[in-house]
């Protein structure tokens, strides 16, 4: 059985050298944080790692993100940066008993004036139990310790975990940063046989994921062919559908811009149009659905509260039917999209509400609406004449719930569109009630 904790790297350790039959992804890691493609928003100096490491001092943290986005070689290139020991262990191999040996290790070394980051991929499949015995030893410094995983931390990870660790998020690498990694690939092992078009549909299809692109490369690579694919014959010849766009004219976002505005726009038959040239194209459909749902809560909202509703309903669709059946699910979400009603005063309310919350933050909410579970927060004014609006008249008290410090604030402004039409006949009669209990 292979260990599963094979010895700590010490901080400072040159890479090995790789043997040229090392898979193409293994010889491209990056040798440090710079060289890390696309998350510059937390390697760069104003980024979260980049703060730490320029510190030279690493808080415990997950970073959460999608395959391929680089996870495991960032934080081995965290360990060296800041001169760590560095242990790896896997949530899929490893257990208790594992763990156990690991901080044996890592309890060892800090005696000896060492520090351990301890890195644990795909920690999210770690049970709740097994992930409260990280906490003693995360709390006594014994490990940094740097999670990995896919999943969304605040459903896969317990609060006490997270309460200690400081969530990054990797993001998907864009269309410039899979180029990059081409690019890199092509200087190592020399040109891809591929024309321009089909250079171009390989990154469209790898989808953000960095690994599956080295991965279809070293495919390609390996199979010598003697001239250049198309697009046409790179998605035979992977067996996989890749999109079919020229990159300059009628690329990837173009047509899902094209797309976008059309169903802004009101028109089925240009939004159908163009959500087929990306289908028949080859586009991912789940590309095309994320889309989708995203532009059910930025440009309809609550005009249409069941926009959202239909375009997750074509989601589940299109995942229990494939393709090409589940498709005319897809196609009736994008026709509902068009036809609905517009408003975006959902996304005009989350970009205001951000920016106050992130201005006013540590004001904190008037007494009379916080909970009193304590004599002392009671005896405090905790909950003191809190106006329960069930009992009052119309189910509505008119109490005021903002900050002292801080003049009420208007977020959300419904337009005289769709269903948000009766959502704001009913804010302007709360409004007019608060007026008239005020006085005014």
């Amino acid at each position: 059985m292979t260990d599963l904790f094979p010895a700590a790297v010490p901080p400072g350790t040159a890479p090995q050298p790789l043997r040229d039959d090392a898979p193409l992804a293994d010889r491209l890691r990056p040798l440090s944080l710079a060289e890390v493609i696309g998350q510059e928003h937390l390697t760069g100096p104003e980024g979260a790692i980049g703060r730490m490491v320029a510190a030279g001092k690493l808080s415990s943290m997950i970073l959460w993100g999608p395959p391929g986005t680089g996870k495991t070689s960032t934080a081995r290139l965290l360990a060296d940066a800041v001169g760590m020991r560095f242990i790896s262990v896997s949530a899929v191999f490893s257990g208790v008993a594992d763990l156990k040996k690991a901080f044996a290790e890592a309890e060892t070394a800090a005696k000896a004036g060492q520090r351990t980051l301890l890195f644990v991929d795909e920690i999210h499949r770690f049970n709740r139990a097994q992930q409260d015995g990280f906490l003693p030893f995360v709390e006594r410094g014994t490990v940094t310790l740097v999670g990995a995983t896919t999943e969304n931390p605040s459903f896969a990870l317990n609060a006490a975990l997270l309460s200690r660790a400081q969530v990054l998020i990797l993001h998907r690498l864009d269309a410039a940063a899979l180029d990059t990694l081409l690019t890199r690939a092509e200087a190592l092992a020399g040109p891809l046989p591929l024309t321009g078009d089909a250079r171009a549909a390989l990154v469209a299809s790898a989808d953000g994921d960095g690994r599956f692109l080295l991965n279809q490369a070293e495919t390609l690579y390996n199979a010598q062919i003697p001239e250049p694919l198309d697009p046409v014959g790179l998605g035979k010849f992977l067996q996989r559908r890749v999109a079919v766009y020229d990159k300059d004219r009628d690329g990837h976002y173009n047509l899902i811009s094209a797309l976008h505005k059309a169903l802004r726009g009101s028109d089925p038959q240009a939004a159908l149009y163009y959500m087929a040239r990306m289908l028949t194209a080859g586009e991912e459909p789940l590309y095309v659905l994320r889309r989708l749902v995203r532009f059910a809560s930025e440009d309809i909202g609550l005009a249409d509260p069941q926009a959202l509703t239909q375009c997750l309903a074509a989601k589940d669709a299109y995942q229990f039917l494939g393709s090409p059946e589940g498709e005319l699910a897809i196609v009736q979400a994008c026709l509902y999209l068009a036809t609905a009603p517009k408003s975006n005063a959902a996304y005009v309310a989350h970009k205001e509400a951000w920016k106050s919350a992130k201005e006013t933050g540590s004001l904190a909410p008037p007494a009379n609406i916080l909970n009193a579970p304590t004599k002392l927060m009671k005896d405090i004014g905790y909950g003191a004449n809190y106006a329960y609006d069930h009992d009052a008249e119309g189910g509505f008290s008119g109490d005021n719930y903002w900050p002292e410090d801080m003049t009420p604030q208007t977020y959300y402004r419904p337009v005289e569109r769709g269903f948000e039409r009766e959502v704001l006949k009913r804010l302007d009669w709360w409004d007019r009630k608060r007026r008239e209990k005020r006085g005014e």
